[in-house]
């Protein structure tokens, strides 16, 4: 008797991608095309903007309602700059080096959150420096706002239906659409969709994390402490989803497969390490605060 058609696919079962009615593209309207993962930053950056006015109401804010409005410019640019650089770098750089015209196709996706973090660092620094500020104090503050646009930029990923997980047989599994090495459209294996853990631990989670300590103990007066804690869980987080997230099919048969580490979790090792002492060296760093805006002041 013959093998069921069913049994002889143990992936059948499991929702695909393309039963989700998922597009990419929200609208498009000639050659201008709107797509989810455009929108995902926009909003992000909107929504942190937001946040960071309320932080900055509070007593003892590094800044005043000016500051934060320029600071929204430059940590857009640092943002958007270090993260298609970082991917550039780190991820593609044989490709990008043969077709540099691509590195601008940012609507096609291709963003290291590792080089925005080092992009936002540095566009901190430069807007600390023009302004006078403590550029450290003035990162834990936009560290708080981070979560919405990691949060909104791994959903995006979904939609897009790229960066998924290793294969697996979890009830939730989802099988994408995947591109064999002949070029052929077909759809894979049933597997973790890991942009979705990655959407919650490093948004939602996370904001809840920086949250609870902004609000409700008095990190923010301890210069460094919530952007480390900021880095730390994100390192930590993004280290531990690699785990069950498919390798960079560009590094298969380099050191870093050789590594048994894939290029996500060398890049989050300094940040999970980087985070530990910004927290451990904090409470030396704690002055009498003094509010940019205001005359109020905390110890």
């Amino acid at each position: 008797m013959g093998e069921s058609p069913l049994l002889a696919d143990p992936d059948a079962n499991f929702l695909s991608y393309n039963d989700l009615g998922l597009d990419p593209v929200i609208f498009q309207i000639g050659a201008f095309a709107l797509r989810w993962y455009s929108l995902a930053y926009i909003a992000g950056i909107f929504l942190g903007y937001w946040y960071l006015l309320k932080l900055i109401a509070k007593p003892g804010a590094p800044m005043a309602r000016r500051h934060a409005d320029d600071l929204v410019f430059y940590g857009a640019l640092g943002v958007i700059l270090g993260g298609r650089l970082g991917y550039v770098l780190f991820y593609r750089p044989g490709f990008y080096l043969s077709n540099p015209v691509e590195i601008i196709r940012l609507w096609d996706g291709g963003m290291s959150l590792h080089g925005g973090v080092i992009g936002t660092t540095l566009a901190i620094l430069y807007f600390a420096r023009k302004h006078g500020l403590n550029w450290l104090r003035v990162h834990d503050y936009v560290a708080c706002c981070a979560p919405f646009g990691l949060g909104l930029g791994r959903v995006a990923n979904f939609i897009n239906g790229e960066l998924w997980g290793a294969p697996s047989h979890v009830p939730w599994a989802v099988r994408f659409n995947e591109v064999s090495a002949a070029g052929e459209r077909f759809v894979g294996p049933a597997r973790h969709p890991s942009q979705l853990y990655e959407a919650v631990l490093e948004g939602i989670v996370l904001f809840a994390i920086l949250g609870f300590m902004f609000w409700r103990t008095k990190a923010r007066y301890e210069p460094g402490k919530l952007v480390g804690a900021f880095i730390f869980f994100y390192g930590l987080f993004r280290f531990l989803v690699e785990f069950i997230r498919e390798p960079d099919a560009q590094f298969r048969g380099t050191i870093i497969e050789a590594s048994g580490l894939h290029m996500g979790q060398w890049l989050s090792v300094p940040m999970i390490l980087g985070g530990v002492y910004l927290m451990a060296t904090a409470k030396k760093r704690r002055v009498r605060v003094e509010a940019i805006a205001g005359t109020e002041s905390v110890a």
